[in-house]
């Protein structure tokens, strides 16, 4: 392995240790250590991807979820200017950009939302840009970029109208990815990503925590709160198949997009009523009463602005791939919840 590189501050950054071997291929997540970065990272370990390194980076020590040799790890604040143009180098063929201030959280910290979530976009884009070696930059987005009164279900077409400030940053890191595609800086690739369903782990500040929580909780034994109408209409996606379709975004070849790079990613509608009801056929009466309804304005105000159905024609063409029913989603995290 060419470069090895686990560090916890900037003083230590560039303490490298050289074999006599120069790394050809690599391809960089950032936000490695959360939930995503390492379902992804794990799966790229798994994939037909060539690469010499996978460099997993976030604000906390990422794990290696394979324990392979091609695998380094750093902590790192990627807010620092000098972070993002000492690790994409000549190397780099490929940036997974999942490093984000979730929803409620950049809504509540309105300076961090900004700071993470769109001047780290624009570090990262500008230290590709200036490797000139047409950087495939594959952009977690979000269908909080829309907002207001939209039709019954979106696609690619339709204005983003924001109404949120997680929306809005999202909104503009779109928009510098498709210019500096256009200007053939990078080969940028934009995923409007549903809300994922069920997630492991705890409860986080996103606004949607609860479409995962209403479901983990009551299986592991514990109550859950959840803040909306159980009419609420939600789009989701499970992990496996978000996984799939960010891998198969970096797959495919450029012209493939068109002119335009943003790619609404397939999801299922489906109400919060109906996911508990897969919940009880799936684990019985009592994990659903574990369930109370205690509604929340501030999250209702923002989840109810984002689209609840989303025309997946487009994605299908590309081939990305679309979850079947609710019902999997819960036999999909029972699985993995055994592991």
């Amino acid at each position: 392995m060419a470069v090895k590189l686990i560090t916890k501050s900037l003083n230590h950054l560039f303490i490298f240790n050289y074999s006599n071997e120069i790394s050809d291929m690599k391809i960089i997540i950032t936000g490695a250590a959360g939930f995503l970065g390492q379902r992804l990272a794990k799966a790229i370990l798994n994939s037909s991807l060539i690469f010499d390194e996978l460099l997993l980076v976030d604000i906390v020590m990422p794990s290696d979820p394979g324990k392979d040799d091609r695998v380094n790890c750093m902590q790192v604040d990627l807010a620092e200017e000098i972070v993002a143009k000492k690790i994409i180098t000549a190397e780099t063929t490929i940036v997974f950009h999942l490093a984000a201030v979730v929803s409620s959280h950049a809504e509540k910290d309105f300076d961090l939302g900004w700071k993470v979530n769109l001047d780290i976009t624009r570090q990262l884009l500008e230290a590709c840009r200036h490797q000139d070696t047409n950087i495939k930059f594959v952009f977690a987005s979000s269908f909080a970029v829309y907002g207001g009164k939209l039709p019954a279900m979106v696609n690619e077409t339709i204005a983003v109208t924001p109404h949120s400030s997680y929306g809005a940053q999202k909104a503009i890191g779109e928009l510098l990815v498709n210019d500096y595609t256009r200007k053939k800086f990078i080969d940028g690739r934009v995923l409007r990503l549903p809300t994922i369903c069920v997630r492991p782990g705890r409860p986080n500040q996103a606004a949607s925590s609860f479409v995962s929580s209403i479901i983990r909780e009551p299986i592991n034994g514990e109550p859950a709160i959840c803040p909306v109408s159980p009419t609420l209409e939600v789009l989701l996606s499970s992990p496996d198949t978000v996984i799939q379709n960010i891998i198969k975004a970096a797959t495919l070849d450029s012209a493939a997009f068109g002119d335009w790079r943003t790619v609404n990613l397939p999801g299922i509608t489906v109400t919060v009523q109906q996911m508990l009801d897969s919940l009880e056929r799936i684990t019985g009466k009592a994990t659903v009463e574990r369930v109370q309804f205690k509604p929340d304005a501030s999250i209702n105000t923002i989840v109810s602005s984002w689209p609840g159905k989303v025309d997946n024609t487009n994605a299908l063409e590309l081939g990305f791939n679309v979850d079947s029913d609710f019902d999997q989603f819960i036999i999909q995290f029972i699985h993995h919840n055994k592991q």
